[in-house]
C-alpha cells in the first residue's frame, strides 16, 4: 500500500508542477498577445503617418514646381494633364 502512496504522491506533485507551468505558459501568452497588439498598432500609426507624409511630400514636389523648380517640373506637368483628363471624362459623364 505504502507503494501505492508513493505512485500518488510522485504524481500529485507531477501534476502541481504541470499546473504551475501551464499557468506560466497561459500568463506568457497573454502578455505576447498584448505585445503584438500594441505592435500592431504602432506600425498601422506609423503606415498612416508615412501615408500621410508622403501626400505631403507630392504636394510640395507640386507646390516647388509652380514657384519655378526645374526639378519636378515634368511631373508636375503630367499631373495636371492628368487631372485634366480626369475633369473632360466627368464632363463627357455628365453631357450624356
Amino acid at each position: 500500500m505504502s507503494e501505492l502512496s508513493k505512485v500518488i504522491d510522485s504524481l500529485e506533485v507531477k501534476f502541481f508542477k504541470l499546473s504551475k507551468k501551464l499557468e506560466n505558459l497561459e500568463q506568457l501568452n497573454q502578455n505576447l498577445t498584448r505585445e503584438l497588439t500594441e505592435i500592431k498598432a504602432a506600425a498601422q500609426e506609423k503606415n498612416e503617418k508615412l501615408s500621410v507624409l508622403q501626400q505631403e511630400l507630392e504636394s510640395l514636389k507640386i507646390t516647388n514646381s509652380l514657384l519655378g523648380s526645374e526639378e519636378y517640373k515634368r511631373e508636375t506637368k503630367l499631373k495636371i494633364n492628368s487631372l485634366i483628363r480626369e475633369i473632360d471624362y466627368c464632363i463627357a459623364q455628365l453631357s450624356e
